[in-house]
């Protein structure tokens, strides 16, 4: 009998035994299958829409799609209203997402206030160390990394620009005091014309209802308006082209967006490249290639000289014959 009992002993280890490894080779390929079944939550937000911001959106969904991921996205605009960042970051904690897109300063703040846990890519961030969102960008140390969309010899590129074409040039900058990304480029516009023929002239603003006015104020005192990434003046650009056009005074950009808007030219670089390359470093977090502190946070890869030429035609631009080879030249937006 206890030879009996023995034998349906190791006969019950062993069953047990099969059903670990079965357990364990189903384990194993349900990480994968996650990766290539599972759809993932994520909460989108973007302090405002304009077209540069919309296209890094874009740039961002294209990347994820061409990774394979089933997504399903909860897209919220904070419509250039600080006080609806943190609702909208709450919000996404308390559904719980798989990881938090954000699409302008304001907005990667918000989500990092609301949350240290939930995986954070960022993108058109001027200044994240700035910002306080990360600790450098080779070691970001927070949960938060991305591609700011701020190139470190944009502004220095621009300046010696207009310097160069515009020389002894008054220059018109117009930008909203309370968006950090706009003082950080404020401050590095002011650096760079140290030492140069420049002398720059500023309007602050809280609205967009406020550019048209800052801008017409300007019109007798400068020579060149420089209008950098701030998205409460980037969403009422087409007042300051009216107003620059009609005055015949060059727009130089921190776009190729605006530049297509009606810009005279930009050191600028290509929102939908930053977005598509930020959605890279989502699709490595949700799949589980890396974990998010593995991620240095990124500069842009270049910049371009973007023109313009019928707008430089509209603000009465001389034009200068090294600008056909250097420059790539944008098609203007058609009028809808």
């Amino acid at each position: 009998m206890k030879k009996v009992f023995h034998l349906l002993f190791v006969a019950l280890i062993g069953m047990l035994l099969l059903v670990a490894c079965g357990d364990d080779e189903d384990n194993g390929g349900g990480d994968e299958g996650a990766a290539e079944g599972e759809t993932f939550h994520i909460g989108a937000t973007q302090i405002v829409q304009h077209p540069s911001l919309d296209r890094a959106y874009e740039g961002f969904q294209d990347a994820l799609e061409d990774a394979g991921l089933n997504v399903e996205y909860d897209f919220q605009d904070a419509q250039n209203d600080p006080n609806n960042v943190k609702p909208i970051s709450d919000a996404f904690v308390a559904d719980d997402v798989d990881l938090i897109f954000t699409n302008s300063t304001p907005s990667t703040q918000g989500a990092y206030e609301a949350t240290k846990d939930i995986p954070i890519v960022f993108t058109s961030v001027t200044d994240a160390v700035g910002a306080g969102v990360i600790e450098s960008l080779e070691n970001p140390d927070t949960n938060v990394t991305g591609v700011q969309d701020l190139h470190p010899g944009a502004i220095d590129a621009t300046v010696e620009f207009i310097d160069q074409y515009f020389e002894g040039a008054s220059v018109g900058l117009i930008y909203n005091a309370g968006e950090p990304n706009s003082v950080a480029q404020i401050e590095a516009v002011e650096s760079a014309a140290e030492g140069t023929s420049l002398t720059l002239h500023e309007r602050t603003v809280a609205n967009a209802s406020e550019v048209q006015q800052a801008a017409t104020t300007l019109v007798s005192d400068i020579d060149v308006f420089f209008i950098v990434t701030d998205n409460t003046v980037v969403e009422a650009l087409d007042s300051v082209i009216g107003v620059a056009n009609n005055n015949e005074i060059p727009l130089i950009a921190g776009e190729p967006d605006s530049v297509a808007k009606g810009g005279f030219a930009t050191f600028g670089i290509d929102y939908y490249t930053i977005g598509y390359r930020s959605g890279e470093m989502a699709a490595d977090i949700l799949t589980g290639e890396k974990d998010i502190g593995e991620i240095p946070a990124e500069h842009p890869p270049e910049i371009q000289l973007f023109i313009n030429e019928e707008a430089a035609e509209l603000q009465a631009v001389e034009w200068h014959d090294d600008w056909d080879d250097e420059a790539q030249f944008i098609e203007p937006e058609e009028e809808e």
